[in-house]
């Protein structure tokens, strides 16, 4: 019997069978395990996979060394990832991601002279404009170090023995002589992206020169330390009843697949079940909080949307009904292309970050927001503050003393928390107040007083910094931000025209080198009067002049429209006539159609400015309603050519102003449609390489 079928039958399933043999074992090889767990984020998985490929020959030496650097980097060890750049680099890969990050590598090891070097090769051949910007920005850094590491520093720091372990300590905050943090101790889950422990929230009593007491950590309960989830960062109100936190969600479970905020009440005696908050997108990364120091603004870290870089730094504020929103980027003088997080505000208003999109030494260092004339300028705390490694997460207790969080040498092998202590001779505090009373126009334009006026307190372009409502007395007050220019108060009661008054700053402030004792207190005072709204009564706009029989808007008189348009704006519950009125001289109806014309004229621009023309009605009545019905002067003319508005309906529903993106200018919509639009542009889960400082936690 011939064979030679079989056998040639046997060698071809044999040879399939070594060929499934040799693509099971490449699929599992360290290197091909190595990328696939680098592309899920598990970067500690992928460097034990990837090590293990560079011992083995037919490895793609550079690809590994690569994808070793960037793993390194993306979990918040670009120190260790210094020598994988290098190799990868010198065996021929030609990445702008490796000789960009190789430059942060050098600058991670305190190898400044080599970092600058390398940042100036890299801009010879640079594509990417994002990186072109930031090596430009190390370079002068890198170039004017030596004047950074020159700063005479006041701060004295210390490692605190009793709180820190080799596992991650940080984010600390003070409250009520406990000090809360985050820790990855003592958790059995560990996280793939760094080999770390899941973290979660602890506390401690603080002891004898801010050191905690030893044995006195302890977790926070079960309803703030999820078994399945990383909490991070937290932060308290100044009253001590809202407590804010970070919490990454499961995979697939409710509530998003991102890091989210969390808020909590204490009442009754106890703590609520903690809540996700709505200012918080479910697709992006929200998280270390941080209250202003009246409670009605919270600071926050997100990489959402239409930021400047990786991580930027958001506030939102705090309703009359108790409700946050009104989120908003903190703008491009602190937020960067680089990674700003971990805020903190001082009790004398100073707004201190972590960046490493700023000028620093290394990774994230700590900066503060400091204003003078209006103007706000970031300064690096310098050293012994910051250093080649992460140094984030500050919050002070007191004025003088604090606490901060780094991974340098120095600590226990993580992230560990210090204490320090700011011994500046000259360092001295001005506290500054501008107190109030809320007027209303009684008979005989008499003022008296008007109580539970709500007053917002704004500065720098419509930035609201407090709410309170006035007493009984018509009587408020609010602490004031060091080196704002101008402030705006803004009176709202029902019933009665918004009211803004300019209160200016220039000259205000204190000479600091001229006080003796550590704290000043001045208190401003001024005064709010808000006007009765009375259906088909005329308000008379001042100075609204037109060119002899025109009806164009002129410069003057659009300066007094715009002051309109903002009681528009502040009152969308009101619609208006608009009415143009001329002197008894002319034909009557030349007067009519002219008064008519100027009159629509100017409902015309108030629409140009963004109000909706359903709430604007324009009337001539030409020189049928005269004030001086026999006119006789010029002055007299003058007094009855007047352009006035009153008041003809108003509307259930308000309406708000929002800024149209296409077009480029404000629009109004219904107050219901705002919340959709806004839920309409968040933005699209996007998944971005980042340290995993703050990718930790998802």
């Amino acid at each position: 019997m011939n064979k030679k079928p079989e056998l040639t039958y046997m060698k071809s399933v044999l040879s399939v069978f070594a060929i499934f043999l040799l693509l099971a074992f490449a699929s599992c090889s360290p290197y091909k395990k190595g990328i696939n767990s680098y592309q899920l984020g598990e970067y500690q998985v992928a460097i034990d996979n990837l090590e293990k490929a560079l011992e083995k020959s037919g490895t793609n030496q550079a690809m590994a060394n690569f994808y070793l650097a960037e793993s390194y980097r993306l979990s918040n060890r670009i120190d260790e990832a210094e020598p994988y750049y290098a190799a990868a680099l010198e065996q021929g890969l030609q990445d702008e991601d490796a000789l960009f990050y190789y430059g942060y590598a050098l600058k991670a090891n305190s190898k400044y002279k080599e970092a600058r070097e390398h940042f100036g090769k890299y801009l010879s051949n640079a594509q990417n404009q994002e990186y072109i910007k930031r090596a430009n920005t190390e370079v002068e850094t890198l170039t004017s170090l030596e004047e950074l590491l020159a700063n005479e520093s006041f701060y004295k720091i210390k490692h605190l023995e009793s709180v820190n372990t080799p596992e991650a300590e940080y984010a600390p905050v003070a409250l009520n002589n406990q000090l809360y943090f985050t820790s990855s101790r003592g958790d059995a889950k560990v996280y793939k992206a760094t080999g770390k422990s899941f973290t979660n929230l602890f506390r401690a009593d603080i002891g004898q020169a801010m050191e905690p007491v030893e044995g006195s950590v302890s977790p926070l309960g079960e309803e703030f330390n999820n078994s399945d989830r990383a909490e991070g960062a937290i932060a308290f109100s100044p009253d001590g009843n809202s407590m804010v936190f970070a919490r990454g969600n499961a995979k697939g479970k409710r509530g998003g697949e991102e890091v989210n905020l969390y808020i909590a009440y204490f009442r009754g005696g106890k703590w609520s079940e903690p809540e996700m908050m709505r200012i918080s997108d479910p697709r992006s990364w929200d998280s270390t909080p941080a209250f202003s120091q009246n409670g009605k603004t919270l600071y926050f870290a997100s990489n959402r949307r239409g930021g400047f870089g990786g991580v930027d730094l958001y506030s939102a504020t705090l309703d009359a009904r108790g409700n946050w929103g009104r989120v908003q980027n903190m703008g491009p003088v602190i937020n960067t292309a680089g990674n700003e997080m971990f805020p903190f505000v001082s009790r004398d208003g100073r707004l201190y970050f972590s960046s490493d999109g700023h000028p620093s030494l290394g990774g994230l260092d700590l900066f503060v927001a400091v204003r003078r004339a209006g103007e706000i300028t970031i300064e690096n705390l310098g050293v012994p503050m910051n250093s080649s490694a992460d140094d984030f997460g500050l919050t002070y207790m007191g004025y003088d003393r604090g606490y901060f969080s780094s991974n340098r040498e120095s600590g226990k092998g993580d992230d560990d928390i210090y204490a320090f202590l700011n011994e500046d001779p000259d360092l001295k505090i001005v506290n500054y107040y501008l107190a109030g009373t809320t007027y209303t126009t009684g008979n005989q334009d008499q003022e008296q007083i008007l109580p539970n006026v709500e007053v917002r307190l704004m500065a720098d372009n419509e930035r609201q910094v407090d709410l309170t409502m006035s007493d009984n007395e018509g009587k408020f007050q609010f602490k004031l931000e060091e080196g704002v220019l101008e402030y705006v108060l803004i009176g709202e009661k029902e019933g009665y025209f918004t009211s803004r008054r300019i209160f200016p700053m220039e000259g205000k402030y204190i000479d600091k080198t001229t006080l003796t004792k550590f704290e000043t207190d001045t208190t401003f005072y001024t005064s709010l009067t808000l006007d009765k709204i009375v259906l088909d009564k005329a308000i008379v706009l001042e100075n609204i002049y037109y060119d002899f029989d025109r009806a164009e808007i002129r410069p003057d008189a659009a300066l007094e429209l715009d002051k309109l348009v903002n009681i528009l704006k502040d009152n969308p519950q009101i619609v208006i006539e608009l009415s143009s009125h001329t002197d008894s001289r002319g034909e009557v109806a030349y007067n009519i159609d002219l008064s008519q014309r100027r009159a629509e004229s100017a409902v015309e621009y108030i629409i140009s400015k963004g109000i909706t023309p359903r709430r604007l009605t324009a009337r001539g009545y030409g020189e049928n309603r005269p004030i001086i019905p026999e006119a006789t002067t010029e002055e007299e003319h003058q007094v009855n050519r007047r352009t006035e508005f009153k008041v003809t309906d108003i509307t259930p529903e308000a309406v708000v102003v929002e800024e149209d993106e296409a077009a480029g200018v404000e629009v109004e919509v219904p107050s219901t449609q705002q919340e959709n639009n806004s839920r309409q542009k968040r933005e699209e889960d996007k998944k971005p390489r980042r340290d995993a400082i703050f990718d930790e936690l998802n």
